[in-house]
């Protein structure tokens, strides 16, 4: 017979949490029962999935090799899980969103206030990272991004560009004073990443001299250096069109380093016919498209 979808959503839980125990929490089962699935799985398949020992399990490479098809069937059943709440001909039931952190955090909560209050029906979910999640397996159904898709099956549309660049709290440059070249950051309490990642590699091409031992606080959050900004710790990079609407933070260093992010709204062909998706999709093009305007408004600069 063939394996039940429950062995392996056992099998793709235990290889994302790591141990039997884990899994057995994030699926609200117990340990001998996620024990019993794997055991079930590798009979099935004829093959060893997991390598037992005192330190735990360590999956094999048959294991490996079978972890993309678990984890698409596991986005599979979320997506139809959620696809089957509510009437496809009206904006109603569930939508999975899929953000930057701060995206998610900086604008989504207010878009999705008035969505909620536009769409009664309408359920989110939101899901902050800032890895780019597959909406060809489904695991979001519509994803903002701040890299141009390429995929042919997805629908995208570019919603206009926010600004990154330097701020700090005014009472932090009544302190310390405020710098007037990049050279001059040096001196100061930086505000910066602790890993690097391809798309801060990136960024750091711009400013030649800096790297992760300039900062004085290293965190891998954007709502946690925004935090941190606020707070007068230092000086960091941020939104402008956010830092604009907390009139404590002080623009520096604009004519020397603004960098420009491009933003589209993303959802895979199949489900532009639905109405909740094509609502939210619609809204959320609207919504980020007049924050991107915002840095073109008189007297912002």
């Amino acid at each position: 017979m063939e394996p039940s979808w429950d062995l392996y959503r056992s099998f793709a839980a235990v290889l994302r949490e790591g141990s039997l125990s884990a899994a057995a929490r994030a699926l609200g089962m117990t340990q001998p029962s996620i024990a019993r699935h794997i055991d079930a799985l590798e009979a099935a398949t004829g093959a060893t999935l997991f390598v037992r020992s005192q330190r735990g399990l360590s999956p094999t490479d048959h294991a490996l090799a079978l972890q993309p098809h678990a984890d698409a069937l596991v986005s599979a059943a979320a997506a139809l899980q959620r696809a089957a709440h509510g009437r496809p001909d009206l904006p109603e039931g569930v939508v999975r969103i899929s953000a930057s952190q701060a995206v998610g955090v900086l604008h989504m909560p207010a878009i999705l206030a008035r969505l909620r209050q536009a769409y009664p029906g309408l359920v989110f979910e939101l899901s902050l990272s800032d890895a780019l999640d597959d909406l060809l397996q489904r695991r979001a159904d519509i994803a903002v991004r701040m890299t141009e898709p390429v995929q042919q099956a997805l629908l995208a549309r570019p919603v206009g560009s926010v600004v990154l660049g330097f701020h700090a709290h005014r009472d932090y440059l009544a302190r310390r004073g405020i710098p007037a070249t990049l050279a001059d950051l040096h001196g100061h309490d930086l505000i910066g990443f602790d890993t690097e990642t391809p798309f801060i590699r990136a960024a750091m091409q711009y400013l030649p001299g800096f790297d992760r031992a300039s900062f004085a606080l290293r965190v891998d959050n954007d709502a946690a250096q925004f935090a941190a900004i606020r707070a007068g710790f230092g000086i960091g990079i941020c939104q402008t069109v956010a830092a604009r609407r907390e009139p404590a933070l002080v623009p520096i260093l604009t004519d020397a380093f603004q960098l420009p992010l491009r933003m589209w709204v993303v959802m895979h062909e199949d489900l532009r016919h639905g109405a909740r998706y094509r609502a939210v999709f619609d809204a959320l093009a609207e919504a980020l498209a007049a924050i991107a305007a915002e840095r073109n408004a008189p007297g912002t600069g």
